[in-house]
């Protein structure tokens, strides 16, 4: 596919060489939309990640934008239900803040930022839902084990059967 020259996107916020940060900032925020609480620009979203690969300072609107395709990514139907909603947030946001810290995006990718981080924030999403059920099924497990071992333990002290677990083959 050939790429178009000399033309910009429609939204795409042209950032000047000399002009500084707190400025670039306002006019970022100001195109950006108030009307959805998780909505993200991905063309005001790639001048932000442009202006820290740049500078090394952290914006707030980048901050926000991060934390809200977590949030936004979290109201997902395949997520929403889940107890530990919070816990896989703060993964996705600790994740993609390691992304732009090392500077993993490639801006002239051609690639959009928003899904970029959107993707981050999925396998962070899945990686605690793993980890969540990888603990789950070890809590069953002692539980099951220390249930079988109090009931054959009373048993044994009382002479009484309490609970008989066929696949443990005690046999009295």
């Amino acid at each position: 596919m050939k790429k178009k020259r000399g033309r910009k996107p429609k939204n795409q916020v042209e950032l000047d060489d000399n002009s500084n940060d707190t400025n670039d900032i306002k006019k970022i925020a100001a195109k950006a939309k108030k009307d959805k609480v998780h909505y993200v620009s991905a063309a005001e979203f790639e001048a932000a990640i442009r202006i820290f690969y740049s500078t090394g300072k952290l914006t707030t609107y980048l901050g926000e934008s991060v934390s809200k395709i977590a949030n936004g990514l979290s109201y997902a139907p395949n997520f929403l239900n889940y107890s530990y909603r919070d816990e896989m947030v703060g993964d996705a946001i600790v994740k993609m803040m390691t992304a732009l810290k090392h500077k993993k995006f490639t801006l002239d990718s051609g690639y959009s930022p928003f899904s970029y981080f959107t993707t981050i924030a999925f396998h962070a999403f899945i990686n605690r839902i793993k980890k969540e059920k990888k603990h789950h099924e070890t809590l069953q497990e002692y539980k099951e084990k220390m249930y079988t071992d109090k009931m054959i333990e009373g048993m044994e002290s009382t002479g009484n059967r309490i609970y008989v677990d066929p696949d443990n083959g005690h046999d009295d």
